[in-house]
């Protein structure tokens, strides 16, 4: 007991409230970080590479799990793999000792993070892991500790210092850990052929996801048809057509159905200059108008508009007309900020 300190006893002298101070001390830990980063990337062995075949080779989920911020990291990296074709999920290890080992089937990879190597919560779990025959790859900076002796692969970190002045709060660690997570996540997206388009049946919600959906998604199972007229319809069956279309435009056709141009509102504007006596869709229309096909992505159709500065955009399939997209619609639902 003599030789205990207090936390108080054991700190490092105050930082200076001098803003020059300061920023020099974020600096030096940015620095730290870029350091272990770099010492973690030149360590990189072909244990990565094996952690990966174990993976692919095994039909069940990978089961993430860490105690303490190992396990605030290991959430984010499940959280990582299951987006990018890994079906993972996290579970936190005090609870695997309490009946949530059932979930370790013996189909699963257990991916198991701790920066020591002896956190006793994981005991448990990598004790169940070795009677069960379940594979565990180990992510530790300490390769003799118990979770890396019970490793089929352990991804060993370089031993850096913290950036933490008493030695004590995760930060480095942490850093390379969530690193070596992306890594692992990767690679075996790679390995999979995991395209943008799966990624964005993953991902459905938000701006990203929202603009890797195709336009047949975005149009549904029964988009209404489109606003069409023919070439010979009068100039007030036009103005009838977009008005009850209600997306500001008409697709025009020829005789056999497929599409010959288009009539937007400012079509109809500019048709008023002149004598509308007679007028037919066929002189008001821009022939040869934007499409798009219904297989092209969001981010497709978006671009398409904005580039071009239409507001109205024809959906086309075997040249004829199956839906119209309008910039205020993609606006609402928020494909457009």
């Amino acid at each position: 007991m003599g030789q205990f300190r207090s936390m108080t006893d054991a700190a490092a002298p105050a930082l200076s409230a001098d803003p020059a101070a300061m920023t020099a001390r974020a600096r030096e830990v940015i620095r730290l970080n870029i350091a272990a980063l770099q010492a973690l990337e030149s360590g990189l062995d072909d244990s990565i590479g094996r952690a990966c075949e174990i993976i692919l080779s095994r039909p069940g989920y990978v089961v993430v799990t860490g105690m303490g911020k190992s396990g605030h990291i290991g959430g984010k990296i499940a959280a990582t793999l299951a987006s990018t074709g890994t079906n993972a999920f996290f579970v936190h290890p005090a609870e695997m000792s309490h009946g949530d080992l059932g979930m370790l089937r013996k189909d699963v990879t257990l991916l198991a993070i701790s920066n020591s190597g002896e956190s006793r919560e994981l005991r448990d779990p990598l004790l169940y892991c070795q009677r069960e025959g379940i594979p565990v790859i180990g992510l530790t900076q300490r390769p003799g500790s118990f979770l890396g002796r019970s490793s089929a692969v352990c991804l060993t970190m370089p031993q850096v210092a913290e950036a933490c002045p008493n030695g004590l709060a995760p930060t480095t660690s942490t850093l390379m850990t969530l690193a070596l997570g992306d890594a692992l996540a990767m690679v075996l997206m790679d390995r999979r052929g995991f395209t943008a388009e799966a990624f964005g049946l993953h991902h459905p919600g938000g701006k990203l996801g929202m603009s890797l959906q195709s336009v047949r998604d975005w149009m549904g199972d029964r988009p209404p048809a489109p606003a069409t007229v023919p070439l010979t319809a009068s100039f007030a069956e036009v103005v009838s057509a977009i008005t009850e279309g209600r997306k500001g435009a008409t697709a025009v056709l020829h005789e056999d159905g497929t599409l010959a141009g288009i009539v937007t509102d400012g079509d109809v504007r500019r048709a008023f200059s002149r004598d509308l006596n007679g007028l037919t869709a066929a002189d008001v229309m821009s022939p040869g108008p934007k499409i798009i096909a219904p297989d092209a992505r969001m981010s497709d159709a978006v671009d398409l508009m904005t580039q071009n500065r239409i507001a109205t955009l024809l959906v086309v399939e075997a040249d004829r007309p199956v839906a119209i997209v309008h910039i205020a619609e993609l606006m609402q639902a928020g494909y457009v900020g």
